[in-house]
């Protein structure tokens, strides 16, 4: 593959490159880079939009360059505050750990583990001491933290920012000096603190890295990034079966953006479908390939395979329709009731009604049988219902 190829196959689904030249310079130094990305140890799964930046980081490996997939223990006991409209609250230490313990066995459904260096930010940040931390926050200034939106949102609207929110990207810039970065992946909502590792990197002395940008995906529900605490998320160790049903639930114009974020299709390929269903080709099969390329990589072909057939025969009885209404409804804090939902999306006339199909057993959400007629959906979430025999609708919640 050539340079020029290699190039092509990196700016492949990145929203933005600071700076494209830089990065066109690096390459053409003909060594291996040092790609990083890191995730902070939030939650014990990983789900389908981490994968963003993983697919990309393995694109990275295969040209030949390093991948360094850096968990970030110590900023995860800080917590992130980006998009935080109030202050996040940091994680324990224990919480830490155990969640940092499954990250690794699952990068490698993706990441190739002869050639991914794993990494802990505690390495380095738990030598420093009280004087090293003020050393570093020395190299930054308030006026540079309140440029970042959300910070600046939350100073204007009289809200509190702990001390503790700017150490953060103070952090994670160190990050990338103890790395010697030479590129830095993250999603869009991470740019500033992408360019804060930027200009430490100047700071002590270091060529600055290359910063990506990679596009956020969207949850199930097409609104909301996709995130476990919403509800809206895929896991990516998460049954094959149950990984392609909320794929078959997603509608059919988000479907488009995860072929584009997910599928390792060329974009040739993904042309042609479009043409396809323009054509009269049913959108859902063309989602069937899609859920077949997404299981099979985090199980197997036969399980893929496998989950499409007892997809369709869990909705054989009903005859799913070619093109189902959807239907997006309002969920409230406390999410919305069963009954209000098959309602709301029109498939029962009234609540009494709804309630009596769910004790009559002729209710389903995803193809499985709904018996708790006090069941209440979350915001985020996104799903196909079913009442009876002949009547279906995609329901997304807000």
């Amino acid at each position: 593959m050539s340079q020029g190829d290699g190039l092509e196959q990196i700016k492949r689904g990145v929203q933005e490159i600071l700076v494209e030249s830089e990065l066109v310079d690096r390459l053409q130094e003909g060594r291996p880079l040092r790609i990083k990305a890191g995730f902070d140890p939030t939650a014990p799964d990983l789900h389908l939009g981490h994968t963003v930046l993983l697919n990309k980081l393995r694109q990275f490996q295969d040209l030949g360059h390093e991948a360094i997939f850096l968990i970030g223990d110590f900023t995860g006991m800080i917590g992130d505050p980006t998009g935080k409209n109030v202050t996040r609250k940091p994680l324990s230490r224990d919480e830490v750990i155990e969640n940092a313990r499954t990250y690794e066995s699952q990068i490698f459904k993706i990441l190739d583990p002869e050639k991914t260096l794993v990494m802990f930010n505690s390495s380095w940040m738990s030598d420093m001491d009280a004087a090293d931390l003020i050393q570093l926050a020395s190299r930054h200034t308030v006026a540079r933290m309140l440029e970042r939106d959300d910070f600046n949102k939350r100073y204007t609207a009289g809200q509190p920012i702990a001390i503790h929110e700017f150490i953060y990207p103070l952090v994670q810039g160190y990050d990338s000096v103890a790395l010697r970065a030479d590129v830095e992946l993250g999603g869009t909502d991470q740019k500033f603190n992408l360019l804060v590792g930027r200009q430490l990197q100047e700071s002590y002395g270091q060529k600055p890295q290359v910063v990506l940008t990679m596009p956020i995906l969207e949850g199930l529900d097409g609104a909301q990034k996709m995130s476990k605490s919403l509800g809206n998320y895929i896991g990516i160790a998460e049954a094959a079966d149950e990984m392609f049903g909320k794929l078959m639930s997603i509608s059919d114009d988000l479907m488009w953006r995860y072929f584009e974020l997910l599928s390792f299709r060329s974009l040739a390929e993904i042309e042609k479908l479009k043409r396809d269903v323009d054509a009269g080709l049913n959108p859902r099969d063309v989602k069937f390939e899609l859920g077949r390329e997404i299981v099979a990589r985090f199980h197997s072909p036969s399980d893929a395979e496998r989950a499409q057939s007892n997809f369709i025969a869990r909705f054989r009885q009903g005859a799913m329709p070619e093109n189902m209404p959807e239907v997006r409804l309002p969920a409230g804090q406390e999410g919305l009731a069963i009954a209000n939902v098959l309602k709301g999306a029109g498939l029962t006339s009234s609540t009494s009604e709804a309630l009596r199909m769910i004790r009559q057993g002729a209710v389903r959400i995803d193809g499985e049988r709904i018996d708790d007629a006090q069941l209440r959906l979350q915001a985020g979430t996104s799903c196909i219902c079913q009442v009876g025999k002949r009547r279906f609708a995609r329901v997304l919640l807000d």
